[in-house]
């Protein structure tokens, strides 16, 4: 990175956030101006967003942090909340409002932070998102996909997950930094799942007309079927929403097509 790029960038901090249960949250700070936070997937971590951090940066103040249990931050003692930890993440940093960009279950984690605590949230952008309360259709492929993640079996479960949500394949780009990440994930995904605890009974698919922040939906036009239909749920029941749907790309939409979403990022 050059010496000016720097300067407009501003400095990049690494911190530990200390989150319930003794737990710590690996996060990157960067950038000045609107804060912007970078959740990511259940077998991801941040390294999710290598392909655009710092970039955002230029625009905004860009954060990435690692789930509980994932990439560099601690494994779960003790239940634990996604929404509960984004709360931590913000208060750490002092920001009292942010865009939220959420990937897969991020998507997931940042609506719902959104019906929970709307006054902490400026701006929703949901990538590729699942979203609790949706019922997903079963599929072999999604009962085998569902058997290997309960099973306890790393292996099996980055098989699976490069093989449902990777579907681009090898010559994609991005793959071999997918790959790596899934595998090391894969490895404590059961771990992680064991201690997160659901605070409602009632999914954000019944309550999407409480969203009142500007949201954009983004989805890859080669993504997993249901995501798409999940894209088409989110756009048509939040008030105002924009769908997005990008070009050569499957759910690993960060890395997949980086410079794509970078674009629809910094234009929210």
């Amino acid at each position: 990175m050059e010496q000016d790029e720097r300067d407009r960038i501003g400095p990049r901090t690494i911190e530990c956030i200390p989150v319930s249960g003794d737990g710590r949250l690996w996060a990157e700070k960067s950038g000045n101006g609107a804060p912007m936070v970078l959740l990511h997937g259940s077998v991801h971590d941040s390294r999710l967003w290598d392909g655009v951090f710092p970039e955002p940066a230029l625009h905004r103040t860009a954060i990435r942090y690692d789930a509980r249990g994932l990439g560099r931050s601690t494994l779960p003692t003790a239940p634990f909340r996604y929404e509960e930890d984004l709360l931590a993440v913000l208060d750490h940093f002092g920001i009292e409002r942010a865009a939220l960009v959420g990937p897969s279950m991020g998507g997931e984690v940042a609506l719902d932070f959104t019906l929970e605590h709307p006054e902490r949230v400026r701006s929703l952008i949901l990538v590729a998102a699942s979203a609790s309360g949706h019922d997903w259709p079963q599929s072999p492929e999604m009962d085998a996909y569902t058997a290997a993640d309960r099973g306890n079996d790393a292996d099996r479960l980055a098989g699976m997950e490069l093989a449902v949500w990777a579907s681009l394949g090898d010559r994609a780009p991005g793959y071999a930094a997918i790959a790596g990440m899934v595998t090391e994930n894969a490895k404590v995904r059961a771990a992680t799942e064991k201690g997160h605890v659901r605070f409602s009974e009632v999914g954000a698919v019944e309550l999407l007309e409480r969203v009142t922040v500007p949201t954009t939906v983004v989805v890859g036009d080669h993504d997993h079927s249901e995501i798409g239909v999940i894209a088409r749920r989110l756009a048509e029941g939040i008030p105002g929403a924009h769908l997005e749907i990008v070009a050569a790309a499957d759910h690993y939409l960060p890395l997949r097509a980086p410079e794509r979403l970078m674009d629809i990022i910094v234009r929210r």
